[in-house]
């Protein structure tokens, strides 16, 4: 039985439904949630010209970083669950080690991911946060595929 279940949203269509599939299991073993958002600062700051407009794409990151997080507990709440929503800032660590890092701190025993299934050239450039985190956490971790993806 799962008791504590971390699930990464990101607003896209996948993470929604990981962020569904986590609700849903929650629900089931009356788990808590915790919802962590990930503002990745990383690509602003290593953009050249783009760094004199830092501050304010941050901030705009933020403000929808919170939005994101605002939507997912107005879910949850709609399944009878309420849901502990964390924002984190990273300059420089790959997402997947702040999921690792919130998912021990938190002591989740089930990390829910949308993963966009990206396979060949495409994962190698894109990279995965979601086989990152598969790879480097001693926690369960429940994949959620994009849609149409087999």
């Amino acid at each position: 039985m799962y008791k504590r279940i971390l699930v990464a949203v990101d607003g896209s269509g996948t993470a929604n439904r990981g962020l569904k599939e986590a609700l849903r299991l929650a629900k089931a073993h009356r788990a808590r949630i915790c919802l962590l958002h990930v503002v990745e600062e990383f690509f602003i700051t290593q953009a050249g010209e783009a760094a004199m407009y830092a501050e304010q794409m941050f901030k705009t990151l933020r403000a929808e970083g919170r939005r994101i997080l605002s939507r997912a507990q107005a879910l949850a709440r709609r399944q009878g669950l309420s849901a502990r929503p964390v924002l984190v800032e990273s300059v420089t660590q790959p997402v997947a080690n702040i999921i690792i890092r919130e998912a021990r701190k938190w002591n989740a025993d089930l990390i829910v991911l949308g993963t966009h299934g990206r396979r060949g050239i495409r994962r190698v450039v894109m990279g995965s946060d979601a086989e990152q985190v598969v790879r480097a956490t001693p926690v369960p971790v429940l994949l959620v595929r994009a849609p149409g993806r087999r």
